[in-house]
């Protein structure tokens, strides 16, 4: 197969400190090839280098043969590559069509935009594509999950011969996953090269032809994805041995740490009955639009229920917005961190205590010394990595942001933590970390309601899983009773 891109000794710094230190990379036409590494791997800073948006210190880059430097993502789109970002960015009061075609728009003869012809043309792909969604429908009415198809689809559009994916699927679930893969195998059987960036293991062995894993800043190996096999692929990434990917230390005992009878939300959930131990992690597994995280809105005020009964350890509560569910001892880790479990612009410190600001403020004013005592004490206990607690969160890793979100809700001592996608866009070492801290709160008789759409860290660390579809339960099951199989065909 020919070779569409040929990378050798990129290097890049910023302010002194090496970002990459030595990128190289491979990609054949009609071959879907993975790009692995840990969060701080130097993946994002090549991929970047690549797409023109940053320039190179040192190295070479050869596009079918020929030596490129472009200048900007024009160049690049120019030379025939796209990418898929993990980061959205939508105009939220624009179409979708609008968005897909931003600053390209088909012109009528008249030099106005013909809508028609845009409308028409986003629709088709969207259709090929099979994402059931509007070129009509604005984009501040489309979940994360839809913009991020959006995301994919303008990509697509460009009719580009190279695609770099970075995270895809990070914020969609297993239906649309499927439906990217599938357009993902028609784009290789055109003789397209994908280069795919994922910290979804399971996914990249199911769509990935070969891979390419960075360490630190360097190029460590390539290869067969066929030759070998997900625990040496993981000691590659990480650079040292995991005893096991899961951690289970937690042991559920018969005291009820969270009781939900018969919540409803109209449109959105109906009639959900389930109970969580202490000691418990309780699994929610369900398709994009199941309702999943519609429960959690309800549990936590962030939207009104119209009926149901919420019980927290042995109390029943009433909860009309955020403050009255964390007064009653429940946490939230939303699904986006960086949108909704952030201020990325704030310091670590200052998000460790965003959500504690009254005890951080005994006399009206916040007493400075309590909150880096806070913040240190949440650093070391969950191993946060930073140069010093008061520099933007934004410059963390996704693993440390995410430990900085667990760490905010830690410092309130909740009696349920409520998960959406806790391990979302981390690589497999910090997801081992996160899997330790959930584990040790519940060892320690917390109660823990985890959504995940993957289904191996749903069975892998749940004791009891309840499947949703359409809004409904469709049954709660332990874990020895049930597999990867019957969640799927249960949630369809």
């Amino acid at each position: 197969m020919e070779l569409l891109l040929d990378v050798e000794g990129l290097k890049k710094s910023f302010g002194g400190v090496a970002a990459l230190r030595d990128g190289r990379f491979e990609l054949r036409a009609g071959s879907v090839h993975a790009l692995c590494g840990g969060n701080g791997a130097g993946k994002s800073t090549f991929l970047k280098i690549l797409m023109g948006i940053h320039n190179r210190d040192a190295g070479s880059i050869r596009r079918r043969g020929k030596d490129v430097d472009f200048a900007g993502p024009a160049d690049a789109l120019a030379s025939g590559i796209a990418i898929i970002e993990q980061e959205l960015s939508p105009v939220p009061h624009m179409t979708v069509a609008e968005n897909i075609y931003l600053g390209r728009e088909p012109s009528t003869r008249f030099g106005g935009i013909d809508f028609r012809t845009m409308n028409r043309s986003a629709q088709g792909l969207l259709d090929d594509l099979e994402f059931d969604i509007r070129a009509t429908q604005y984009m501040m009415n489309l979940s994360v999950a839809q913009m991020q198809l959006v995301e994919i689809a303008k990509a697509l559009s460009h009719d580009a011969e190279v695609i770099f994916m970075d995270e895809p699927t990070s914020a969609i679930g297993e239906k649309e996953a499927q439906q990217l893969f599938a357009a993902i195998r028609r784009l290789k059987g055109q003789g397209r090269g994908i280069v795919y960036v994922s910290h979804r293991l399971s996914e990249i062995f199911q769509i990935a032809d070969s891979y390419t894993v960075f360490r630190d800043g360097a190029y460590v190996g390539s290869g067969d994805l066929k030759q070998i096999s997900r625990p040496d692929l993981i000691r590659m990434i990480v650079g040292r041995e995991l005893a096991e990917e899961y951690v289970k230390t937690n042991t559920p005992t018969s005291e009820t740490g969270l009781e939900v009878t018969a919540l409803s939300c109209p449109n959105k959930i109906e009639d959900i009955s389930f109970s969580a131990r202490k000691g418990e992690i309780f699994g929610i597994y369900g398709l994009m639009g199941s309702g999943r995280t519609e429960i959690f809105n309800c549990l936590f005020g962030l939207e009104k229920s119209s009926d149901g009964r919420i019980v927290v350890d042995g109390t029943r509560i009433s909860v009309s917005k955020p403050a009255d569910a964390m007064a009653s001892g429940l946490a939230l880790v939303t699904e986006d961190r960086k949108l909704t479990g952030l201020n990325l612009s704030d310091s670590v410190r200052a998000n460790i205590c965003m959500a504690s600001l009254p005890e951080m403020s005994p006399s009206f004013a916040m007493s400075r010394r309590r909150e880096a005592e806070a913040s240190r004490r949440i650093q070391a206990q969950f191993q946060i990595k930073a140069a010093r607690d008061t520099m933007p969160v934004s410059g963390l890793s996704g693993g440390n942001q995410q430990k900085v979100v667990l760490g905010k809700w830690f410092l309130r001592n909740p009696k349920v933590l409520l998960l959406d996608e806790p391990t979302r866009g981390v690589d497999v070492g910090a997801k081992r970390e996160i899997y330790r801290i959930i584990c040790d709160f519940a060892a320690a008789g917390g109660t823990v309601v985890m959504i995940s759409s993957e289904i191996d860290e749903v069975l892998g660390m749940s004791d009891r899983i309840m499947v949703m579809r359409a809004g409904k339960s469709a049954g709660i099951y332990s874990r020895e009773e049930t597999d990867a199989q019957s969640l799927v065909h249960l949630s369809t």
